[in-house]
């Protein structure tokens, strides 16, 4: 999947976050599960930093049904503070962002609630997904009567029931895309990310 946009500074809290080196290559034969993984990079040595990258899918309005499925493999556990995976779809003046983050310090699940902007536990675990190994991870989601309904999360086929409505947030656009973020712990501690079968489904 090409055409992928990013951003270091704007990951951060309030969109003013540090700005770290950070990198994307596509195409990688290892390690990959088809051959063309895309291998994701953060460095630096600025505590808590963060990497943004998202690819835009053109607008769909008529969607409001999505399964975000993809594999992640990735090499140092201790240096991440979380991994991020957030759909995003702005419709009728309004966006509704699906973020989901394994926040690995806090040993759990996180969902965002979009007109709070704030993340909130959920309290599935996911201390720290095995390294060095594939990860896959489906995420379920849906845009319900006006609100964001996290459905579930299935990582490594254990699936978890997540049910929680959130309010979206006043838009100006039409969007709909999907997302990735690596989020730096204290000790700033470089790390990578490979991510493979990246796939959006939106009925």
């Amino acid at each position: 999947m090409s055409g992928w946009s990013n951003c270091g500074a704007c990951a951060g809290e309030g969109g003013n976050g540090p700005t770290v080196p950070y990198s994307m290559t596509q195409d990688v034969s290892s390690p990959s599960l088809d051959g063309k993984s895309a291998h994701f990079w953060i460095g630096g040595n600025t505590p808590y930093a963060n990497a943004l990258w998202w690819k835009q899918l053109g607008a769909n309005a008529n969607a409001s049904h999505f399964v975000y499925d993809l594999y992640f493999y990735y090499d140092n556990p201790d240096a991440v503070q979380a991994l991020e995976f957030d759909g995003n779809q702005s419709v009728g003046g309004m966006k509704y962002i699906f973020g989901h983050q394994c926040n690995v310090a806090a040993g759990q699940w996180d969902v965002w609630d979009t007109a709070g902007a704030a993340w909130i536990h959920t309290g599935i675990s996911c201390s720290a997904p095995p390294a060095h190994t594939w990860n896959h991870l489906v995420l379920e989601y849906e845009r319900l009567n006006g609100q964001i309904h996290f459905i579930a999360i299935t990582l490594n086929g254990n699936k978890s029931e997540v049910d929680r409505y959130y309010s979206p947030k006043s838009s100006g656009v039409n969007e709909l895309n999907v997302a990735f973020q690596m989020d730096e712990t204290s000790h700033a501690t470089n790390y990578d990310v490979w991510l493979d079968k990246v796939t959006l489904i939106a009925w």
